[in-house]
Protein backbone atom coordinates (compact mmCIF):
# COMPACT_ATOMS: atom_id res chain seq x y z
CA UNK A 1 0.00 0.00 0.00
CA UNK A 2 1.79 3.35 -1.30
CA UNK A 3 2.61 5.84 1.74
CA UNK A 4 0.95 9.73 1.12
CA UNK A 5 1.89 12.13 3.04
CA UNK A 6 0.13 15.81 3.38
CA UNK A 7 2.23 18.24 5.33
CA UNK A 8 -0.13 21.43 6.43
CA UNK A 9 -3.75 20.94 7.18
CA UNK A 10 -5.32 24.79 5.55
CA UNK A 11 -7.41 24.64 3.28
CA UNK A 12 -5.54 22.58 0.29
CA UNK A 13 -4.40 20.35 2.41
CA UNK A 14 -7.82 19.27 3.69
CA UNK A 15 -9.55 18.75 0.26
CA UNK A 16 -6.20 16.63 -0.55
CA UNK A 17 -6.80 14.40 2.07
CA UNK A 18 -10.63 14.30 1.31
CA UNK A 19 -9.85 13.03 -2.45
CA UNK A 20 -7.18 10.34 -1.77
CA UNK A 21 -8.68 8.84 1.25
CA UNK A 22 -11.41 7.19 -1.23
CA UNK A 23 -8.29 5.42 -3.07
CA UNK A 24 -8.20 1.95 -1.28
CA UNK A 25 -4.49 1.58 -2.32
CA UNK A 26 -3.31 4.02 -0.25
CA UNK A 27 -2.36 5.39 2.88
CA UNK A 28 -2.46 8.74 4.29
CA UNK A 29 -0.98 10.83 6.89
CA UNK A 30 -1.44 14.52 7.51
CA UNK A 31 0.89 16.64 9.78
CA UNK A 32 0.49 19.59 11.05
CA UNK A 33 1.96 21.51 14.62
CA UNK A 34 -1.52 22.65 15.20
CA UNK A 35 -4.13 20.17 16.39
CA UNK A 36 -6.98 22.01 14.34
CA UNK A 37 -7.72 23.50 11.14
CA UNK A 38 -7.90 27.68 10.99
CA UNK A 39 -10.72 28.78 8.66
CA UNK A 40 -8.88 32.14 7.42
CA UNK A 41 -11.56 32.89 4.97
CA UNK A 42 -13.82 33.46 8.43
CA UNK A 43 -11.07 35.15 10.35
CA UNK A 44 -13.18 39.33 9.46
CA UNK A 45 -15.98 37.75 11.06
CA UNK A 46 -13.79 36.37 14.45
CA UNK A 47 -11.82 39.25 14.15
CA UNK A 48 -14.76 41.97 14.81
CA UNK A 49 -16.69 39.21 17.52
CA UNK A 50 -19.47 38.22 15.35
CA UNK A 51 -18.26 34.38 15.13
CA UNK A 52 -16.49 32.30 17.78
CA UNK A 53 -13.92 30.04 18.22
CA UNK A 54 -15.94 27.12 17.33
CA UNK A 55 -17.27 29.00 14.14
CA UNK A 56 -13.42 29.41 12.57
CA UNK A 57 -11.74 25.89 13.96
CA UNK A 58 -11.92 22.44 13.43
CA UNK A 59 -10.70 19.85 15.38
CA UNK A 60 -8.08 17.83 12.91
CA UNK A 61 -7.54 14.15 15.36
CA UNK A 62 -11.42 13.85 15.44
CA UNK A 63 -11.94 15.21 11.72
CA UNK A 64 -8.71 12.56 10.47
CA UNK A 65 -11.02 9.62 12.67
CA UNK A 66 -14.20 10.54 10.58
CA UNK A 67 -12.08 8.43 7.95
CA UNK A 68 -12.73 5.40 9.49
CA UNK A 69 -8.93 4.46 10.32
CA UNK A 70 -7.96 5.33 6.22
CA UNK A 71 -5.67 8.90 7.57
CA UNK A 72 -3.36 9.06 10.89
CA UNK A 73 -2.66 12.47 11.82
CA UNK A 74 0.61 13.66 13.75
CA UNK A 75 0.96 17.00 15.40
CA UNK A 76 4.26 17.92 15.14
CA UNK A 77 6.42 20.04 13.39
CA UNK A 78 8.51 19.13 10.53
CA UNK A 79 12.19 19.31 10.75
CA UNK A 80 13.72 18.44 7.32
CA UNK A 81 12.76 16.96 4.42
CA UNK A 82 14.99 14.47 2.11
CA UNK A 83 13.56 14.08 -1.25
CA UNK A 84 16.18 12.26 -2.43
CA UNK A 85 15.64 9.35 0.45
CA UNK A 86 11.88 10.06 0.29
CA UNK A 87 12.54 10.73 4.17
CA UNK A 88 10.80 13.70 6.50
CA UNK A 89 12.16 14.39 10.17
CA UNK A 90 9.82 15.45 12.28
CA UNK A 91 10.67 16.26 16.27
CA UNK A 92 12.21 12.94 17.67
CA UNK A 93 11.34 10.31 14.22
CA UNK A 94 11.28 9.94 10.75
CA UNK A 95 8.83 8.62 8.27
CA UNK A 96 9.31 7.17 4.49
CA UNK A 97 6.62 7.97 1.90
CA UNK A 98 5.76 7.47 -1.90
CA UNK A 99 4.01 10.57 -2.18
CA UNK A 100 4.47 14.05 -0.60
CA UNK A 101 2.04 17.26 -1.13
CA UNK A 102 3.14 19.82 0.54
CA UNK A 103 0.74 22.48 1.62
CA UNK A 104 2.43 24.58 4.16
CA UNK A 105 0.31 27.90 3.74
CA UNK A 106 1.93 31.18 3.89
CA UNK A 107 2.68 33.62 6.35
CA UNK A 108 1.87 37.56 6.75
CA UNK A 109 4.84 38.93 5.78
CA UNK A 110 5.82 41.58 7.89
CA UNK A 111 8.31 43.80 5.29
CA UNK A 112 11.33 44.19 6.90
CA UNK A 113 12.01 47.35 5.27
CA UNK A 114 9.22 49.16 6.95
CA UNK A 115 11.12 49.15 11.11
CA UNK A 116 8.94 48.39 13.47
CA UNK A 117 5.98 46.49 11.66
CA UNK A 118 6.67 43.46 12.87
CA UNK A 119 6.84 44.65 16.48
CA UNK A 120 3.60 46.94 16.52
CA UNK A 121 0.41 45.28 14.34
CA UNK A 122 -1.08 42.15 14.45
CA UNK A 123 -1.33 39.96 11.37
CA UNK A 124 -4.28 37.59 11.23
CA UNK A 125 -3.04 34.07 8.98
CA UNK A 126 -2.39 32.60 12.57
CA UNK A 127 -5.05 32.17 14.54
CA UNK A 128 -3.94 33.32 18.32
CA UNK A 129 -2.67 36.59 16.56
CA UNK A 130 -6.29 37.13 15.26
CA UNK A 131 -7.07 35.96 18.28
CA UNK A 132 -4.89 38.82 20.03
CA UNK A 133 -6.36 41.35 17.63
CA UNK A 134 -10.14 40.59 18.39
CA UNK A 135 -9.04 40.94 22.06
CA UNK A 136 -7.47 44.43 21.76
CA UNK A 137 -10.99 45.41 19.71
CA UNK A 138 -13.06 44.06 22.43
CA UNK A 139 -11.61 45.92 24.41
CA UNK A 140 -11.72 48.99 23.38
CA UNK A 141 -15.50 48.66 22.57
CA UNK A 142 -16.21 48.21 26.23
CA UNK A 143 -14.24 51.23 26.94
CA UNK A 144 -16.40 53.07 24.81
CA UNK A 145 -19.46 51.23 26.36
CA UNK A 146 -18.51 52.64 29.50
CA UNK A 147 -17.69 56.40 28.89
CA UNK A 148 -19.94 58.64 26.71
CA UNK A 149 -17.36 61.14 25.88
CA UNK A 150 -13.63 61.37 24.81
CA UNK A 151 -11.51 61.90 21.69
CA UNK A 152 -11.77 59.48 18.38
CA UNK A 153 -9.87 56.79 18.53
CA UNK A 154 -7.81 55.76 15.39
CA UNK A 155 -7.58 51.81 14.21
CA UNK A 156 -5.71 51.19 11.40
CA UNK A 157 -5.72 48.77 8.30
CA UNK A 158 -2.56 48.05 6.55
CA UNK A 159 -3.33 46.49 3.01
CA UNK A 160 -6.58 46.71 1.09
CA UNK A 161 -6.77 43.22 -0.58
CA UNK A 162 -9.60 41.12 0.45
CA UNK A 163 -8.14 40.32 4.08
CA UNK A 164 -7.83 43.87 5.03
CA UNK A 165 -10.86 45.08 3.15
CA UNK A 166 -13.25 42.63 4.94
CA UNK A 167 -12.03 42.94 8.45
CA UNK A 168 -12.38 46.76 7.96
CA UNK A 169 -15.87 46.20 6.73
CA UNK A 170 -17.27 43.89 9.18
CA UNK A 171 -15.81 46.39 12.14
CA UNK A 172 -17.27 48.93 10.99
CA UNK A 173 -20.46 47.71 10.72
CA UNK A 174 -20.11 45.96 14.58
CA UNK A 175 -18.98 50.02 15.57
CA UNK A 176 -22.24 51.62 13.65
CA UNK A 177 -24.45 48.73 15.48
CA UNK A 178 -22.92 49.69 18.86
CA UNK A 179 -23.40 53.50 18.40
CA UNK A 180 -27.01 52.51 17.29
CA UNK A 181 -28.20 50.80 20.56
CA UNK A 182 -25.94 50.73 23.42
CA UNK A 183 -22.72 53.07 23.26
CA UNK A 184 -23.00 56.32 20.93
CA UNK A 185 -19.37 57.31 22.11
CA UNK A 186 -18.03 53.71 19.44
CA UNK A 187 -18.78 56.01 16.77
CA UNK A 188 -15.31 58.02 17.50
CA UNK A 189 -13.35 54.37 16.30
CA UNK A 190 -12.10 55.53 12.74
CA UNK A 191 -10.87 52.93 10.80
CA UNK A 192 -8.22 53.72 8.59
CA UNK A 193 -7.63 51.58 5.71
CA UNK A 194 -4.31 52.34 4.20
CA UNK A 195 -2.31 50.58 0.67
CA UNK A 196 0.75 51.75 -1.15
CA UNK A 197 -1.99 50.93 -4.07
CA UNK A 198 -3.71 53.01 -6.14
CA UNK A 199 -6.83 51.35 -5.56
CA UNK A 200 -8.52 49.41 -2.93
CA UNK A 201 -8.75 45.58 -4.13
CA UNK A 202 -5.77 45.89 -6.51
CA UNK A 203 -6.42 43.13 -9.73
CA UNK A 204 -10.01 42.46 -9.18
CA UNK A 205 -12.91 43.29 -11.34
CA UNK A 206 -13.64 46.93 -11.92
CA UNK A 207 -17.28 46.26 -10.59
CA UNK A 208 -15.75 44.42 -7.17
CA UNK A 209 -13.23 47.51 -6.47
CA UNK A 210 -16.38 50.42 -7.52
CA UNK A 211 -19.19 48.59 -5.13
CA UNK A 212 -16.96 47.87 -2.57
CA UNK A 213 -15.48 51.21 -2.12
CA UNK A 214 -19.44 52.58 -1.96
CA UNK A 215 -19.68 50.54 0.37
CA UNK A 216 -17.11 50.99 3.05
CA UNK A 217 -17.53 55.08 2.40
CA UNK A 218 -21.21 54.11 3.82
CA UNK A 219 -19.97 52.24 6.57
CA UNK A 220 -17.77 55.49 7.69
CA UNK A 221 -13.90 54.05 7.22
CA UNK A 222 -11.59 56.20 5.84
CA UNK A 223 -9.62 55.27 2.82
CA UNK A 224 -6.10 55.65 2.09
CA UNK A 225 -4.70 54.53 -0.61
CA UNK A 226 -0.72 55.81 -2.29
CA UNK A 227 -0.13 56.17 1.02
CA UNK A 228 3.47 54.63 1.58
CA UNK A 229 4.32 53.21 5.20
CA UNK A 230 7.64 54.68 5.91
CA UNK A 231 7.57 53.33 9.82
CA UNK A 232 5.68 51.74 12.68
CA UNK A 233 6.15 53.06 16.22
CA UNK A 234 4.48 52.12 18.87
CA UNK A 235 0.82 53.55 19.14
CA UNK A 236 2.10 55.88 15.05
CA UNK A 237 2.37 55.28 11.82
CA UNK A 238 4.94 57.47 9.85
CA UNK A 239 4.64 57.50 5.87
CA UNK A 240 6.66 58.54 3.34
CA UNK A 241 4.57 62.00 2.11
CA UNK A 242 5.31 63.33 6.17
CA UNK A 243 1.80 62.58 7.54
CA UNK A 244 1.52 60.58 10.49
CA UNK A 245 -1.67 58.92 12.11
CA UNK A 246 -1.70 58.08 15.84
CA UNK A 247 -3.50 54.45 16.42
CA UNK A 248 -4.65 52.48 18.88
CA UNK A 249 -4.11 49.17 17.12
CA UNK A 250 -2.37 48.13 13.95
CA UNK A 251 -3.51 44.81 12.00
CA UNK A 252 -1.36 44.42 8.61
CA UNK A 253 -2.68 42.17 5.73
CA UNK A 254 -0.72 43.86 3.35
CA UNK A 255 1.29 40.73 1.99
CA UNK A 256 2.29 37.12 2.42
CA UNK A 257 4.91 34.98 2.27
CA UNK A 258 5.28 31.42 1.86
CA UNK A 259 6.10 29.34 5.39
CA UNK A 260 9.64 27.98 5.52
CA UNK A 261 10.72 24.35 5.45
CA UNK A 262 13.80 22.86 5.48
CA UNK A 263 14.44 20.26 2.58
CA UNK A 264 17.52 19.11 1.17
CA UNK A 265 18.32 19.23 -1.72
CA UNK A 266 17.16 22.85 -2.06
CA UNK A 267 14.12 23.63 -4.44
CA UNK A 268 13.86 26.94 -6.66
CA UNK A 269 12.01 29.63 -4.74
CA UNK A 270 10.34 32.56 -5.86
CA UNK A 271 11.06 36.08 -4.47
CA UNK A 272 8.19 35.45 -1.72
CA UNK A 273 9.69 31.65 -0.88
CA UNK A 274 6.91 29.87 -3.00
CA UNK A 275 7.90 26.75 -4.50
CA UNK A 276 8.15 27.18 -8.45
CA UNK A 277 6.51 24.45 -9.39
CA UNK A 278 6.13 22.80 -12.97
CA UNK A 279 2.83 22.49 -14.75
CA UNK A 280 2.17 19.78 -12.79
CA UNK A 281 2.41 21.44 -9.57
CA UNK A 282 5.56 18.98 -8.81
CA UNK A 283 9.25 19.40 -7.33
CA UNK A 284 10.38 16.71 -8.32
CA UNK A 285 8.51 12.90 -9.48
CA UNK A 286 7.02 12.19 -6.56
CA UNK A 287 6.56 15.78 -4.43
CA UNK A 288 3.58 18.19 -5.15
CA UNK A 289 3.35 21.74 -3.64
CA UNK A 290 -0.26 22.94 -3.31
CA UNK A 291 -1.57 26.22 -2.05
CA UNK A 292 -0.20 29.38 -1.15
CA UNK A 293 2.97 27.66 -0.69
CA UNK A 294 3.25 26.95 -4.54
CA UNK A 295 3.53 29.61 -7.42
CA UNK A 296 0.03 28.88 -9.20
CA UNK A 297 -0.97 29.74 -12.54
CA UNK A 298 -3.92 29.85 -14.78
CA UNK A 299 -4.61 28.38 -17.98
CA UNK A 300 -3.26 31.12 -19.45
CA UNK A 301 0.10 31.50 -17.93
CA UNK A 302 -1.13 34.62 -15.06
CA UNK A 303 -0.97 34.20 -11.37
CA UNK A 304 -3.20 32.87 -9.51
CA UNK A 305 -4.19 34.94 -6.44
CA UNK A 306 -3.12 32.95 -3.02
CA UNK A 307 -7.26 32.24 -1.73
CA UNK A 308 -8.84 28.93 -0.29
CA UNK A 309 -10.22 28.72 -3.93
CA UNK A 310 -6.80 28.21 -5.68
CA UNK A 311 -5.63 25.86 -2.70
CA UNK A 312 -8.40 23.42 -2.99
CA UNK A 313 -8.30 23.97 -6.74
CA UNK A 314 -4.52 22.78 -6.88
CA UNK A 315 -5.41 20.00 -4.09
CA UNK A 316 -8.21 18.38 -6.52
CA UNK A 317 -5.34 18.50 -8.72
CA UNK A 318 -2.77 16.71 -6.85
CA UNK A 319 -4.79 13.76 -5.47
CA UNK A 320 -5.48 13.13 -9.11
CA UNK A 321 -2.29 13.53 -10.56
CA UNK A 322 -1.44 11.07 -7.72
CA UNK A 323 -4.20 8.50 -8.67
CA UNK A 324 -3.09 8.77 -12.69
CA UNK A 325 0.27 7.89 -11.48
CA UNK A 326 -0.41 4.75 -9.44
CA UNK A 327 -2.50 3.62 -12.42
CA UNK A 328 0.63 4.23 -15.26
CA UNK A 329 -1.03 7.38 -16.32
CA UNK A 330 0.82 10.83 -17.09
CA UNK A 331 -1.16 13.46 -15.06
CA UNK A 332 -2.22 16.23 -17.97
CA UNK A 333 -0.69 19.68 -17.12
CA UNK A 334 -2.86 21.79 -14.05
CA UNK A 335 -5.81 24.02 -15.75
CA UNK A 336 -7.77 26.13 -13.45
CA UNK A 337 -9.07 29.81 -13.21
CA UNK A 338 -10.97 31.47 -11.03
CA UNK A 339 -14.41 30.68 -10.88
CA UNK A 340 -15.37 34.14 -8.85
CA UNK A 341 -15.09 35.90 -5.60
CA UNK A 342 -17.06 37.28 -2.93
CA UNK A 343 -16.28 39.99 -0.57
CA UNK A 344 -17.88 40.36 2.52
CA UNK A 345 -18.84 43.72 3.36
CA UNK A 346 -20.54 43.99 6.99
CA UNK A 347 -23.44 42.79 8.12
CA UNK A 348 -25.74 41.31 5.70
CA UNK A 349 -24.19 42.88 2.87
CA UNK A 350 -21.43 41.40 0.10
CA UNK A 351 -20.29 42.20 -3.38
CA UNK A 352 -20.09 39.23 -6.06
CA UNK A 353 -18.97 38.04 -9.37
CA UNK A 354 -19.11 34.59 -11.08
CA UNK A 355 -17.63 33.46 -14.20
CA UNK A 356 -16.34 37.04 -14.69
CA UNK A 357 -19.39 38.13 -16.06
CA UNK A 358 -22.47 37.55 -13.21
CA UNK A 359 -22.19 40.64 -10.35
CA UNK A 360 -23.98 40.45 -7.73
CA UNK A 361 -24.58 42.61 -4.70
CA UNK A 362 -26.18 43.16 -1.00
CA UNK A 363 -28.33 40.71 0.65
CA UNK A 364 -28.04 38.28 -1.99
CA UNK A 365 -24.72 38.14 -2.21
CA UNK A 366 -24.03 37.88 1.02
CA UNK A 367 -26.08 34.98 1.27
CA UNK A 368 -24.06 32.96 -1.56
CA UNK A 369 -21.36 33.37 0.04
CA UNK A 370 -22.66 32.39 3.26
CA UNK A 371 -24.02 29.53 1.57
CA UNK A 372 -20.77 28.42 0.08
CA UNK A 373 -19.06 28.65 3.57
CA UNK A 374 -21.79 26.82 5.43
CA UNK A 375 -21.51 23.95 2.84
CA UNK A 376 -17.59 23.68 3.51
CA UNK A 377 -18.33 24.09 7.38
CA UNK A 378 -20.98 21.51 7.39
CA UNK A 379 -18.71 19.12 5.65
CA UNK A 380 -15.81 19.49 8.19
CA UNK A 381 -18.40 19.34 11.34
CA UNK A 382 -19.79 16.01 9.95
CA UNK A 383 -16.66 14.41 9.47
CA UNK A 384 -15.70 15.92 13.09
CA UNK A 385 -18.87 14.23 14.85
CA UNK A 386 -17.91 10.64 13.14
CA UNK A 387 -14.84 10.92 14.12
CA UNK A 388 -15.61 12.28 17.94
CA UNK A 389 -18.79 9.00 17.86
CA UNK A 390 -16.02 6.80 16.75
CA UNK A 391 -13.10 7.66 19.44
CA UNK A 392 -16.05 7.61 22.08
CA UNK A 393 -16.66 4.38 21.80
CA UNK A 394 -13.23 3.58 23.11
CA UNK A 395 -13.37 6.20 25.83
Amino acid sequence: MKHVIVIGAGYGGLRAVEHLAAQSSLRITLIDKNPYHYLQTEAYGYIAGRFDLHDVAIDLPYWCEGFKQRVVFIRDEVRGIDTAQRRISLGDTELSYDYLILAIGAETNFFSFIPGLREHSFGVKKLQRAFGFRSAFEQLLYEKVESSEGEAVHVAIGGAGLSGVEIAAEMADVIKKHARSIASATAQIKIHLIDASDTILPGMHPYIITQTTRRLHDLGIIIMTGAFIERVEPHRLYFKDGRSLDFRFMIFTGGIKASPIAIEPELPLNRIGQFEVDATLRLEERLFAIGDCAQLRSSDGSLLPPTAQSAERSAEYAADAIIALERGEAPKPFDAAMQGVFVALGGHYAVGELFGRIHVKGTLAYYLKKLITYTYHLGLKLRVNTGFKKRSTYM
